[in-house]
């Protein structure tokens, strides 16, 4: 993917270890695109679940899929709040405007407050053992999730309001751009 995808709309799907697929994302919209990540902007994106539910995310979202860190993160903007939901996932791959990783279970939210909240650490450890993570795959799953906690704390990128706010004036503006085409 290359500055000649911003605009696009896209899909983004989860999966298991396993190959399993985890959740699919539609209606997501390339905003920015860098040799290290990728940015989608969004609003009321249908969510699949692998049990067939489905439902509508709430509010303006960017989020951010990086290529080469284990760790993927949704900004979800709330008036002049910005609440963060990062997952700790293999690095995210592109495939025919799809990206993909593998969800790895844990997860941090970061509030307007700073407070920040771990998620899902027994998931982590029953798919730990259900689908045999290695041991490379346990270090680097626990390292990154330090790596990000850290981030969160001293909120450097992707954890930045200022730069969360440019991202969903972007795609406000590309989206205001194609509704006037169409």
């Amino acid at each position: 993917m290359d500055k000649s995808s911003i605009g696009k709309w896209i899909r983004t799907q989860s999966y298991k270890h396993d190959g399993s697929l985890h959740r699919t994302w539609d209606n997501m919209m390339v905003i920015d695109v860098s040799d290290d990540y990728i940015v989608t902007g969004s609003c009321a994106s249908r969510v699949v679940e692998c049990d067939g539910r489905i439902w509508y995310t709430k509010e303006p979202a960017v989020s951010i899929y990086f290529l080469n860190n284990w760790f993927n993160v949704i900004a979800m903007i709330r008036g002049d709040n910005v609440c963060y939901y990062c997952n700790i996932a293999s690095p995210t791959l592109e495939d025919k405007m799809t990206l993909e990783y593998i969800d790895y279970d844990l997860d941090l939210k970061l509030f307007p407050d700073n407070s920040i909240i771990e998620l899902d650490k027994k998931e982590y450890l029953f798919h730990k053992e259900k689908y045999h993570y290695s041991n490379e795959i346990d270090k680097i799953v626990l390292h990154e999730f330090d790596r990000v906690k850290n981030l969160m704390k001293k909120r450097a990128f992707p954890f930045d309001n200022k730069k969360m706010f440019e991202y969903i004036n972007v795609y406000y503006q590309i989206k205001k751009e194609q509704d006037e085409i169409f």
